[in-house]
């Protein structure tokens, strides 16, 4: 991948997903896969015991399940969102 796993990295992904009227929010509870999408509500819950570098992970992971359309983020957000598709696995 083409970006470092900092803090930082994890601000402008949760950036990308409050401009898709998104809510991240990370709590404890009982994830197999360490987060729950709840689309209706437009909330992602994240394993609270995750390090930087599995957060970040996650949330890429997630962004690559969810159909965000680019007119809904900031003009300086969408390159970092189409970084982040190229990361998608090919299916």
């Amino acid at each position: 991948m083409s970006f470092k796993y900092s803090n930082h990295t994890l601000k402008k992904i949760e950036n990308l997903f409050k401009e898709a009227d998104y809510i991240v929010r990370y709590e404890k509870g009982r994830f197999n896969s360490g987060y729950c999408v709840l689309e209706e509500k437009k909330v992602i819950v994240v394993n609270k015991f995750f390090d930087t570098e599995a957060r970040i992970n996650t949330l890429v992971d997630i962004l690559a399940q969810l159909e965000i359309n680019e007119s809904a983020l900031d003009a300086k957000s969408i390159p970092f969102f189409r970084l982040l598709n190229a990361q998608k696995p090919e299916a």
